[in-house]
């Protein structure tokens, strides 16, 4: 790779992790290409790009993002996930392929300048996803006004009982 290929690679790892929302770190070492086809595709599916690039490469595209704090793990095999949506997606997938391949090994993930270990990783691929957590805050939102609703219709319903106990009850006198 010549000096000019060195530079528009750094520069589209750049360009791309300085519009990410998160970068995930992995240590694809003895993975065979068709494991690491398998896992591209999944990740691909969640709109993210699984890259494998030179740490040197890699330390230079960071320098001027918020992924930043990446630079001491870039060491040894290394490939990245650049995740421009939400990053529980992606670790899932990620946790879920470490504990399917032993010799793929979760580094690390910068989420908004904040360095998660492995075991942090793992912790948000048990969080459900976005739009299962609006939707229980919506659903938890929603809830006071439909019991106040289910209250203020109960009202006319109980007149009506009532209304009818004291008619069956003058009946029968």
């Amino acid at each position: 790779m010549n000096k000019n290929q060195k530079q528009e690679q750094v520069q589209r790892f750049g360009d791309k992790l300085g519009s990410a929302q998160s970068a995930f770190l992995v240590d694809y070492r003895g993975l065979k290409v068709e494991e690491v086809n398998v896992l591209r595709g999944k990740l691909r599916e969640v709109g993210v790009e699984y890259r494998v690039g030179k740490n040197t490469l890699l330390k230079r595209a960071v320098q001027d993002t918020a992924m930043k704090p990446l630079v001491p793990f870039l060491e040894g095999p290394t490939a990245i996930a650049i995740v421009d949506g939400e990053p529980v997606a992606t670790a899932k997938i990620l946790a879920e392929y470490a504990k399917e391949k032993k010799n793929f090994d979760l580094k690390v993930a910068c989420i908004e300048g904040r360095i998660l270990n492995p075991a942090d990783i793992e912790r948000l691929s048990q969080l459900p996803g976005r739009e299962v957590l609006l939707a229980k805050l919506l659903g938890s939102l929603n809830a006071p006004a439909s019991n106040f609703v289910g209250v203020l219709a109960a009202i006319p319903g109980s007149l009506v009982r009532v209304l009818a106990a004291i008619r069956d009850q003058k009946q029968d006198n």
